[in-house]
């Protein structure tokens, strides 16, 4: 499922017009990703919690020439499915 399919989903389900539902997923996806830039965890009950970890810096390989290279360190996000969706899932 991509965005449109979500999208899609939604006029389906609620008979919101395509636009609102359209604004309704960009405006959530906004909020989920200025949350996540401050460092703080997204927790949708049931379904699963979004936060931010740190990857150390480490060595890596240049896939063509076989060279090492540094790998900076940086953030990333986990994501950690609740105990509903892992039960919805098997």
């Amino acid at each position: 499922m991509n965005k449109q399919d979500l999208i899609a989903k939604i006029v389906k389900e609620t008979g919101a017009s395509k636009a609102h539902a359209s604004r309704i997923v960009t405006v959530l996806l906004a909020a989920v990703t200025k949350a996540l830039k401050k460092g703080e965890p997204v927790t949708f009950v049931g379904f699963g919690t979004f936060k931010t970890a740190i990857r150390k810096a480490r060595q890596g390989r240049n896939p063509l020439t076989g060279g090492a290279i540094r790998i900076p360190k940086r953030k990333t996000v986990r994501f950690s499915a609740g105990k509903a969706l892992k039960k919805a899932v098997n």
